[in-house]
Parts: structure tokens; sequence; C-alpha cells
């Protein structure tokens, strides 16, 4: 396997990563985000623009979170940094149109998520992503996102080996967010039959747990983090996808619907916590979920670097005030702390820095 060789130093402990955090990372994703916001506030539709500045202000960690990938090559931050925050950027703002939507056309939801596929094959030229619904006019908005992509994408010299498995990553998100945003009472027989139609892909999961896993962008951001690299070839490419989907994406998302579990029930949003017999039967699994992430990263390159992310995921979602609101939630936030490493003491720490420092 190729070992993804390297002139530049990736971060292989706390201090030095989050050195790398304070310094090039938070300050490139705000830099980037700033530009998307000016963008945001010039779109006609009133619609449009309440949920692409509402996704910006709301969902910053998101962008923050996944430019840590940057850390595996800071010598290409310039290309990893606007890639990822546009990426997901774009993500962050369907999902706040699909959730708070005027319609729920299935049609309509596939359509838009056409953008993030478009977004990460260099060759697709942008389409009318807004055909299906009321609102239209974003002043070229989501066509910005995906050719800012497109052309941080054609930078990675390693991007050809990488795209397959970036390409099923993100056509499983797109079905995903269709699945999870259409009526209700079609929500969890459309997700069932879509992971039946699945079951060669994570068979050790369950229905709600494969779901999760499809809705982390992680995978993507760690391949393209590799593409970064000219001797990334496909190999590489195969063991980051193996070892990032379906164990780190399934542990991303399932922290974040542990913590939201209040939220939804009072939303009445679909939420993949709800669907285990006791909070004793979640917590089991999520711990089964955290032991499968740290053994599949362990055979990567910079192993170290990965086991931080996933320390790292477990400090930013059980550090969030949501979990001292909720008593099953922080039951199971003080069983997952106690079997985690001294490390993720570190991070908690940081993670609430970060939450009470944010600068626009």
């Amino acid at each position: 396997m190729n070992r993804l060789r390297t002139a530049h130093t990736v971060p292989e402990d706390p201090i030095s990563l989050m050195r790398g955090v304070y310094k090039i990372v938070l300050p490139g994703v705000r830099e980037e985000l700033g530009k998307w916001r000016s963008r945001a506030e010039t779109i006609p539709d009133p619609e449009l623009r309440t949920q692409a500045l509402a996704s910006i202000a709301t969902k910053e960690f998101h962008c923050q979170g996944g430019s840590v990938y940057a850390a595996i090559n800071f010598d290409q931050k310039d290309v990893l940094i606007p890639l990822i925050v546009a990426l997901q950027t774009i993500s962050d703002y369907l999902d706040n149109l699909c959730d708070r939507s005027t319609s729920l056309d299935p049609q309509d939801f596939r359509l838009l998520h056409k953008s993030m596929l478009d977004a990460i094959d260099p060759s697709a030229q942008p389409d009318q992503y807004y055909r299906f619904r009321e609102e239209q006019e974003d002043g070229g908005y989501l066509n910005a996102l995906v050719t800012t992509c497109q052309e941080n994408i054609r930078k990675l010299p390693g991007y050809v080996h990488a795209q397959p498995y970036v390409r099923l990553l993100v056509g499983l998100y797109g079905d995903l967010q269709v699945y999870k945003h259409i009526s209700k009472e079609l929500r969890e027989p459309s997700l069932t039959s879509w992971r039946a139609q699945h079951a060669d892909l994570a068979p050790d999961l369950y229905w709600n747990e494969f779901a999760a896993a499809t809705g982390s962008t992680l995978g993507m951001f760690m391949l393209f983090a590799g593409a970064s690299e000219e001797d990334f070839d496909a190999a590489a490419a195969k063991s980051v996808y193996e070892a990032y989907f379906p164990y780190v994406c399934g542990l991303h998302i399932m922290l974040d619907y542990l913590i939201d579990q209040e939220e939804d029930r009072i939303g009445g949003d679909l939420n993949f916590c709800n669907y285990y017999d006791s909070s004793e039967a979640m917590l089991a699994r999520v711990e089964e979920i955290v032991n499968g992430a740290r053994r599949d990263v362990a055979g990567l390159p910079h192993a170290a670097f990965h086991r931080m992310v996933i320390e790292g995921l477990l400090a930013l979602y059980l550090s969030d005030p949501k979990v001292s609101e909720q008593k099953d939630v922080r039951i199971v936030s003080k069983r997952l702390m106690k079997k985690s490493p001294l490390t993720r003491l570190f991070f908690f720490v940081n993670s609430i820095w970060i939450r009470k420092h944010k600068q626009h």
C-alpha cells in the first residue's frame, strides 16, 4: 500500500495539531466563510438568502471540523480549506433548504443534491438546481460553490484515484438527504428499503447506523487530503475509504444525533438514536462504533492523527451544552468519556474554548 510519503510533517500529537488549528485552520475557515457570507447577502430570493446565511451562522463548526483535514498537507492549505469549506457549505445550505422546505418533493431534494455530485466532478456543468421548487433566484450562489469545488479539485494530483470513492460517498449522502426529508410516514420505510439495496455495504450496521454513516462528509474530506499528495494511488484511496466508512463516518453522525435528541423530539424530526430498545442498548452500539473507528484507522499512515480526529469528535460533541440538558445523554456521555484516552480531555477543553471565543 502507498504510505502517503510526505516531505511535510503531519501532526501526530494534540499540541501540534491544535497549534495548526489555531494558526491555520480557524483563520482560513473564517476567511472563506466571510467570502460566502458576503455572497449570500446578495441572494435576491429572501427565503434562499435567509437559509444560506443561517447555514453559515449556525453551522460554522462543521467547516472548522472538516478543515482539520488540511493538517494532512498544510502545504496545500490554500486548495484544501477552500474546497472543504465550499463543499461543506453546500451540504449545510441544502440541509437547511430541505429541513425548512416549502415542499416535500423528493424530485426537488434529489436535484438540489445533484449540486454536490457536480461539485466533486471537475468535468460536470452546473445545472438549474432549483427547477422543482418555488424559490429560484439565488444570484448564482450555489453554482459559485459548485465551481469553487471543481476548481480546487483540479489542483489535487491524486484525485483520479479518490474520485470513485468520493462519488460513492456523495451519492449515498444525497440518497439519505432525500429519504430523511420526504413526508414523515414515508421516511422510515424508504430508508430501510434503501438500506436493503446496499446490504453489501457495512453489513454489521443496523439500518439506522448505516444511514448515519452516509450522512458524514469526513470520508470525502480525508480523500481530498490524501489526493493532495503527489504519490496518492489507487491502493491509498481504497485504504482511506475503508478506514473511514462506515465507522468513523458513523461515529460522527451518531454523536450529532445523540446530542440532538431532545431538539428533534420537539421538532418532530427523524433521529437515528431513537431506534434502540433502551439508552443502554444505544450506548452499547455507540461504543462498538467507537471501537470500530479506532480499529479501522490504525492501519492508515499517520494513524495517530486519525486517532486524534476520533477523540476530537467525541470531545466536540460531548462538550456541547445540549449534553448537560438531557439526562440520558449526560449518562451516555460520562460512560464514553471514562473509556476514552486522556487526549480526549485536551480536545474537550479546546472545544469549549473555541465555542466561547467564536469570531466572525
